[in-house]
Order: C-alpha cells, then structure tokens, then sequence
C-alpha cells in the first residue's frame, strides 16, 4: 500500500510545528496575558497573572521562569514580572494573532464559545493562514453589505436544515 504522506493526525502536525516553534502553547497563553497586563500598568506580579488565567501560582511561576530563562521577560523570584524587548515583540504578535482570529469568529456569528474556539485555533494556525483570515476580515469590514448578505443566507440555509 502506497503511503500518503500529506496528511497527519492532528498530533501529528502538532510535533511538526513544534520543530520550529520556541514557545509552547501554554507559553504563548501566559505571554499574551503578560503582554496584555504590561500593556496598562508596566509590570504584573504571580498571584495577578495566576488570577487572569484561572491557574494557581506555582504553575505560573514555573511558565514564568521558562520565560525567563527564553529571555522573554524580566523576573525574579517574589518580584515583578516584566518584559523584555523580545517578550514585548511576541506578546504583541500573539495579542493580534488572537484578535484577528477572534474577529473572524464573530463574523462567523460565534457567539457562545467565542473565547474557547479562538484558544483552540491560535495556537495551531499557520502565519499564512492568519494573514488570510485578517484580508478576509478587512474584507468584510469595508464590504458590509457581502457581510449582510452571508448573515442573511446562513440564517435561511440554517432554517431550511432544520425542516
């Protein structure tokens, strides 16, 4: 039998993009958040971060030392957690990646698992694929009538499945 070898299992992709990729997902969770934190007040402490994420703070001080160590933020044991240049520069791409993606979502009329399926997608979607998706929202936000007219089609397709 001949193999295939385009197609992956889901984990598998997941080992392929992890060859070039420095931050784990939950990295990428906890830097965003930095990034967002940083972003009002300059600097954020443990127990403010764990807070933000829903995790205790002995998980965020290990994600935070990784970071560390990744010279992505500034930290010492019981004192503020900030960012470096580098840390900066990837919260910020992570703070759009997730805004693009959440844009999309909305415009797709998701509403209910909204913050739950951008988590599931930004962290294993292609640059090419963002860019796309960010075209296709500027798309539709200079086209609002392309948008009305999907709105309107998704809510007569959606209630001639339903008969």
């Amino acid at each position: 039998m001949k193999k295939n070898r385009e197609f992956y299992t889901v984990r598998g992709y997941q080992i392929l993009n992890s060859e070039n990729k420095l931050l784990t997902p939950s990295m990428e969770d906890y830097l965003e958040m930095i990034y967002r934190i940083c972003k009002e007040q300059d600097y954020v402490r443990i127990n403010q971060l764990a807070e933000n994420l829903n995790v205790r703070p002995s998980s965020a001080t290990k994600i935070v030392q990784k970071l560390n160590q990744l010279e992505m933020v500034d930290y010492e044991r019981y004192g503020i957690i900030q960012l470096t240049k580098e840390g900066e520069n990837i919260g910020s791409y992570l703070l759009k990646r997730h805004n693009i993606i959440e844009e999309f979502l909305k415009q797709l009329g998701i509403e209910e698992t909204l913050l739950k399926e951008t988590e599931m997608i930004e962290h294993h979607i292609s640059f090419n694929t963002l860019q796309s998706i960010h075209i296709l929202n500027e798309f539709l936000f200079n086209n609002p009538d392309v948008l009305q007219r999907y709105k309107n089609f998704k809510k007569e397709f959606r209630s001639n499945i339903l008969c």
